[in-house]
């Protein structure tokens, strides 16, 4: 059974927490949202929150907080960072927990984000809708962050390795595109392009950032941390065209933290039409 209790967390004084007796989630709702906590009962928490601000800050300013938030993408600094800083509405019903964000109204922006948690497993449904409430048609990717916590590795599943040279199974075919940005190093240690995964690890002993994407058709992502995985499943859809050089994932560190991040296809919403995007998380030991 699913238990929804109102809590406090870190500096937040208004949080909700659904358990089901194997993990547990706290959402913010008195800013964001950003989903602060997801681990084990009594485990680690996979997400980082950040240490300044510690609290909801309404500062006309935009604040990540950590934890997992519903952005838009392409990226931009006027209309990416929209100051989330307001109280949020929420209600939970049928074991949905609906949150619905304040209207991005100088975007012309809506968000609401659904979560359920299975009754008997560690699985999570996250639905990320966009809401264009303005007057003319909006072209956007829906993007979903997650900061991870430091000292973990990402892994992505590398394409499946077929011998060169002809022969049955040969294609001249490539396998997948990455994509790379320009303060990325390539020779940095933290990345590893092995066999059976591409790697990225988080270590504060490096300084610069990283950051790469990839149309990933088996829409997976895992993150090592502790002895515990975390999965996030996100779809790629046949034929749609994705932001960023055709990027339906994108990975991100610095000190402190990595981000996986998912994206929708690049979508033209019409005024008063939405549009979800899904993902899927779990955890193992």
């Amino acid at each position: 059974m699913v238990e929804l209790q109102k809590i406090q967390f870190e500096g937040f004084k208004d949080a909700l927490q659904l358990s089901n007796g194997i993990v547990r989630l706290v959402v913010s709702v008195d800013a964001g949202p950003r989903i602060l906590f997801y681990g084990f009962e009594d485990g680690q928490n996979f997400f980082h929150i950040f240490d300044e601000p510690k609290a909801p800050c309404d500062d006309g300013e935009w604040h990540s907080y950590g934890g997992h938030r519903l952005w838009y993408a392409p990226e931009t600094v006027e209309r990416t960072y929209y100051p989330d800083n307001k109280p949020v509405e929420w209600k939970f019903e049928n074991g949905v927990l609906t949150l619905l964000c304040p209207d991005e109204t100088s975007r012309s922006l809506g968000k609401r984000i659904a979560i359920t948690l299975d009754e008997k497993t560690s699985e999570v449904k996250v639905e990320h809708t966009l809401k264009n409430i303005g007057l003319w048609p909006i072209e956007v990717s829906i993007w979903c962050l997650s900061v991870m916590e430091r000292g973990g590795t990402l892994k992505i599943a590398a394409p499946k390795f077929i011998p060169h040279g002809g022969g049955a199974g040969q294609t001249f075919e490539p396998a997948r595109s990455i994509v790379i940005w320009p303060f990325t190093p390539m020779g940095d240690p933290r990345l590893e392009w092995g066999s059976e995964f591409i790697s990225m690890r988080q270590d504060d002993a490096y300084k610069s950032k990283l950051k790469f994407g990839m149309l990933n058709e088996l829409g997976y992502a895992l993150y090592e941390l502790n002895g515990e995985v975390f999965r996030k499943d996100f779809p790629c859809l046949a034929n749609a065209v994705y932001p960023d050089m055709n990027c339906n994932c994108e990975f991100y560190t610095e000190p402190g933290f990595l981000e996986i991040e998912s994206l929708s296809p690049v979508t033209r919403l019409e005024p008063q039409c939405e549009a979800t995007h899904t993902e899927y998380w779990s955890l193992s030991r």
